[in-house]
């Protein structure tokens, strides 16, 4: 029989690939880069500034920078540890209940001739109390946070009105009053815009330039991958809750300092405007996606805001209007893609007979 050559194909050359000629993927990706939500925030405060500077002919004077920072500061103290809480997609309702709580447990203390200090260091442990209470009840026994944090919202409230019914009358050292209410010497800068200031930049070191930091979006995205990954979802979770019940009772510290008194209805209704300043920021409340830069220009944006609205008489009411419009547009604009797949699926997907 004779053997069968069979020759290989010679083989074909490679198709060119196509260039698309008139596109400039360079300049294509720097107009991705573009229409971050960051760089929206930084024209809007600009815009914010001109709109501010028409309405007063004193908007830019040191005076009006030291009452924005003055009027900002404990809520961008109580946003920073809210954005890590938001970023693994939960939330803390509590942190203006926690503010309000601190504070009765350092004015009660002081009024009963505790040392200032005893009573501060009483106040930060209350924070982490309760802190760590709403941690594990999210952490540890798989509550919603949602649910949770609007429980202990009444509960911190509720304390601090039987233990301190009336506001504080016997006032605290003047050496540490004028925390409150004076700036840095030399400066415009409150003492609580100075302290978010340095927690900001500790926040986006550890949020962006380590791994623990950059877990937080792993959790945020995919919990049960995360975990599969080693990454101690239900720890993280847990420490989280619990710095931000120290963070917010710092700011109770504060804001008893500012209003030379404390009281059970301090900042009332303050963490409908953290959670905005928080998701106009950029961060998803689905968690997964965020920086902290979009969060200090969200802080930003608000004082001047606030500020210019002051400066120009307009009611508390308008002001609060104008939150709640920045808490709709920070959830809806950011996820219209996501929402707009939905409705385009839903028109294209037959529907089906039963």
């Amino acid at each position: 029989m004779s053997e069968t050559v069979v020759r290989p194909e010679p083989a074909r050359a490679q198709e060119p690939t196509p260039s698309y000629t008139g596109v400039d993927t360079t300049s294509k990706a720097w107009w991705k880069a573009g229409i971050r939500w960051e760089s929206a925030l930084v024209v809007l405060l600009l815009l914010t500034l001109v709109v501010g500077s028409t309405g007063s002919e004193n908007f830019f004077t040191g005076t009006t920078f030291f009452f924005a920072g003055l009027n900002i500061g404990e809520i961008a103290i109580m946003a920073l540890p809210l954005l890590m809480i938001v970023l693994i997609g939960e939330i803390d309702l509590s942190v203006a209940a926690m503010l309000a709580l601190s504070g009765a447990v350092m004015g009660v203390l002081w009024q009963a001739g505790t040392p200032f200090g005893v009573a501060v260091a009483a106040a930060l442990l209350t924070g982490l109390v309760g802190g760590a209470l709403n941690g594990y009840l999210v952490a540890y026994l798989g509550l919603p946070s949602i649910a949770v944090t609007i429980g202990s919202l009444t509960l911190f409230r509720g304390i601090a009105q039987i233990i301190l019914p009336n506001p504080t009358t016997t006032p605290f050292p003047s050496e540490v009053a004028t925390l409150g209410v004076l700036p840095i010497p030399g400066t415009q800068v409150p003492y609580s815009l100075a302290v978010f200031t340095v927690l900001a930049v500790a926040t986006a070191a550890f949020v962006h330039a380590t791994p623990s930091g950059r877990s937080l979006y792993a959790i945020g995205l995919q919990p049960e991958a995360a975990e599969f990954a080693g990454i101690r979802v239900t720890r993280v979770r847990f420490g989280l809750f619990v710095l931000s019940g120290l963070l917010c009772s710092l700011a109770g510290v504060l804001f008893a300092l500012k209003n030379s008194s404390a009281s059970y209805s301090a900042g009332f209704g303050l963490e409908l405007t953290v959670v905005a300043v928080v998701l106009f920021g950029g961060v998803s409340i689905f968690g997964g996606r965020g920086t902290v830069l979009g969060v200090v220009l969200s802080v930003a944006i608000v004082a001047v805001l606030q500020q210019a609205l002051t400066q120009q008489q307009v009611q508390a009411e308008v002001q609060n209007i104008v939150t709640g419009f920045l808490l709709l547009i920070s959830v809806l604009v950011p996820n219209t893609p996501a929402v707009w797949r939905r409705l385009r699926d839903r028109v294209r997907t037959p529907p089906t007979r039963t």
